[in-house]
């Protein structure tokens, strides 16, 4: 498949009173044209900053210390701030965050915000912004678009001002849309909605969408591809079907395994035990050994290469080995997977 986005060997420091934290050690992802993305992983596993990487939105104290972000056949690191705002942030990729609050300036109308973008990077005139912002506003499901156009942002609901943060990202037509956690902050029945609404507009415009999320709810609905993420690194990487039916990674075990499930034998909902290393002190061998019950002595002097099991799905972990010890699947979690296929008429190669 052709792609649009290609990460390859990016490795980040962040420069902290306490010493540099090896924030990314490595990752490697691609976006195919048309497709989603979905990046997963706990909180602190790099998922964020690798893609504030991307839109040229790091920390002051971050240093890039190697890898390549090409957009098309353009290296991204190779441009300037100036130059990513001027030629690519926002009108090639598009970044949705979490909170709206943060993305919205409570001084300006909802109008002014959505047309601010048109201004800057498609010279319209302001009659003609202000008919596309209003035609936005309706895309994004806002009724009465032409009297929100004067609200400020306090005065709408939490998945109003989230459909307007996808307005503004949508205004100057950007080839790729960043979706970081863009229904946390609301609750359940709004975020099926906003998840429908980006779901549907990616169709309508031909976007190439990355989630970036812990919610494995989400990456079902939503996603073609999977990156699972753990301690700045790609664990195992796949299809949707590929990593939900026949995950291979003991961290993508547990997470899968966290999942609530109503049918489940188990009394109480799985953790994984321990937690995530501190990356001021980079481990040594496989970062997940430590919480890992199937990790083998080699975890714990060398880290495991990314493993080949198909022509879409690799996994970073030595029990993919030849020589390793064949483990199966905790029983637990092989049973709730069967049942998960079987609701999704799962065939074995298409959901």
């Amino acid at each position: 498949m052709e792609k649009i986005l290609s990460v390859k060997n990016l490795d980040i420091t962040f420069r902290t009173n306490a010493g540099n934290i090896h924030a990314i050690r490595g990752v490697d992802f691609e976006l195919p044209t048309g497709k989603t993305v979905a990046l997963v992983g706990e909180s602190g596993s790099g998922k964020s900053v690798t893609m504030k990487a991307v839109v040229g939105l790091l920390d002051s104290n971050a240093i890039i210390n190697s890898g390549e972000i090409f957009y098309n056949d353009v290296d991204l690191l190779t441009l300037t701030k100036k130059d990513l705002r001027r030629t690519i942030n926002g009108q090639e990729i598009a970044m949705v965050f979490q909170d709206p609050m943060t993305s919205l300036d409570p001084t300006m109308t909802i109008g002014e915000q959505i047309m601010e973008g048109m201004f800057l990077h498609k010279k319209i005139s302001k009659s003609e912004a202000r008919q596309k912002a209003i035609e936005l506003l309706k895309l994004v499901g806002i009724m009465e678009a032409e009297k929100r156009m004067k609200n400020y942002p306090h005065q709408l609901s939490g998945g109003m001002r989230q459909r307007v943060v996808i307005a503004i990202a949508l205004s100057c037509e950007p080839k790729i849309l960043i979706c970081d956690e863009p229904t946390t902050a609301l609750d359940v029945t709004i975020q099926a909605r906003i998840l429908d609404l980006i779901n549907e507009i990616q169709r309508q415009m031909g976007l190439s969408v990355i989630y970036i999320t812990h919610d494995l709810g989400v990456v079902a609905k939503v996603a073609d591809f999977v990156n699972v993420m753990y301690a700045g690194k790609v664990i195992e990487r796949g299809t949707v079907e590929e990593i939900f039916y026949d995950p291979r990674h003991p961290y993508t075990w547990g997470l899968l395994s966290a999942m609530p499930d109503l049918e489940t034998d188990d009394e109480r909902l799985y953790s994984i035990p321990g937690s995530p290393p501190n990356l001021l002190h980079e481990p040594k061998g496989d970062a997940f050994a430590a919480r890992n019950k199937f990790a083998m002595k080699i975890d714990e002097k060398a880290e495991p290469p990314m493993f080949k099991i198909s022509e879409t799905h690799y996994a970073a972990t030595w029990l993919l080995h030849p020589d390793a010890p064949k483990i199966e699947l905790p029983a637990e979690l092989k049973s709730r997977l069967e049942r998960a296929r079987k609701a999704a008429h799962y065939d074995g190669t298409t959901a």
